[in-house]
């Protein structure tokens, strides 16, 4: 077993577990002040001050964090980090006005990146992926869920999706890797419509990589000029054969109840709902389904916000991710956009943490952990702040200390 001692403050989330991370309050931080944690393997045995320590306990290992502060993991659950080339010259033109789609349209967008990422080979997508990932990490970020869909061809997404698995492999057990499929990310001009590319490329390729147990979950973007209801339904049907997780990234650009859809067929997460209307809400919070926000693409468009605040008044579990990405969020610093969007989401501290910790990681399936409650994975974020107020008050500042906590454990 081992020890954390000389822990300044634990954010337990405690009372945010107990409540399924909906209509939370403060009291759910459930913050316990000079505090210790055991654990044996990955699994948190105890937690409380230290005082109360139970007695002639033997330990594998003591660690000393001298007054840090710890949180569980910081979680992003929705990434596209593994990608070749950069649009730049896109976000130029945005800021100029040229809208997203006009410039999709025009050969932009994720036809753009598509391009880049074929031409990349693996060992250059793998080396791509090895820096976006230890970004993350120096964030205090431990878990990642990272999406393929910039090959939109058989091999492409192939090559993508075998990508991801070796980062994945690679980075166990520091970093919890999701491995998810999206070819269904766009269709690409070599296909007559998007049931041809469906056939062809999206759901045969799903069979193959299921099978060699590459992939973990599956998403589709579910909008007008990409995929339809029919066409989600189809995607779901086939993942749910081969036992895979569902997501969509829904209700973008327009208001097509694709919230709705994604908790009619439980799915993990539901992503963006920048356009979310009544039906999307309402599905969302009487499901399991986790409505997960993604700021950074509203600022980096310039578009109105998720309607926060009517899903979390309705109920719904709420998540925050970063979307990064290199055409509507190239960002990946996830606490501070978290922060950032709180007061315009009308988020307290409970509400903000459990959307990159405990909800976030319900979103990947997860469901044992993000918060430090005994029988959850012991995984945890570790900040050199005075509290954790700090930690948000200094939303530009990284306060995280991930490699420390990692040095002491070897």
């Amino acid at each position: 077993m081992i020890l954390l001692r000389n822990i300044k403050q634990i954010l337990t989330l405690s009372g945010v577990h107990q409540k399924d991370g909906r209509h939370l309050d403060l009291h759910d931080l459930s913050v316990i002040n000079e505090g210790a944690i055991i654990f044996a393997g990955q699994t948190i045995k105890w937690v409380g001050q230290e005082r109360d320590l139970p007695a002639n306990g033997i330990y594998d290992k003591v660690i000393d964090l001298q007054g840090a502060i710890l949180t569980p993991e910081l979680v992003d659950s929705h990434t596209h980090l593994v990608f070749a080339g950069d649009r730049a010259s896109e976000y130029a033109m945005k800021l100029n006005g040229v809208d997203y789609q006009e410039i999709a349209k025009s050969g932009g967008g994720i036809l753009a990146s598509m391009k880049a990422t074929r031409l990349a080979s693996e060992e250059e997508l793998l080396a791509l992926g090895r820096q976006r990932i230890q970004k993350a990490i120096a964030q205090g970020i431990g878990t990642i869920e990272i999406k393929s869909g910039y090959g939109l061809d058989y091999q492409s997404e192939k090559k993508i999706s075998e990508v991801i698995s070796k980062l994945k492999t690679e980075f166990t057990p520091q970093v919890q890797i999701i491995n998810t499929y999206m070819a269904a990310h766009a269709v690409p001009k070599d296909f007559k419509n998007a049931d041809e590319y469906l056939d062809q490329v999206v759901l045969p390729l799903m069979e193959e990589l299921a099978q060699k147990k590459i992939i973990d979950i599956v998403d589709i973007f579910h909008e007008v000029g990409y995929f339809d209801k029919s066409h989600v339904e189809r995607v779901f049907k086939k993942a749910y054969s081969l036992k895979l997780g569902l997501k969509t990234h829904a209700d973008e650009f327009n208001d097509n109840s694709g919230g709705e859809l994604a908790a009619l067929y439980n799915a993990l997460s539901s992503d963006h709902l920048l356009c979310a209307g009544p039906h999307s809400i309402k599905a969302l919070a009487q499901s399991s389904t986790v409505a997960t926000l993604l700021p950074g693409t509203g600022f980096f468009l310039g578009k109105p916000q998720a309607p926060a605040r009517a899903l979390i008044d309705a109920g719904a579990k709420v998540a925050i991710a970063s979307d990064y990405n290199p055409g509507s969020c190239h960002f990946h610093q996830l606490l501070f956009l978290a922060f950032l969007a709180a007061p315009n989401y009308k988020m307290n501290q409970a509400h903000t943490w459990a959307a990159i910790t405990y909800n976030a990681a319900h979103a990947l399936g997860l469901k044992n952990q993000g918060a430090i409650v005994p029988g959850f994975k012991a995984r945890f974020s570790v900040f050199q702040a005075p509290s954790v107020d700090h930690i948000s008050y200094h939303w530009g500042d990284n306060l995280s200390k991930p490699h420390e906590l990692a040095k002491l454990l070897e």
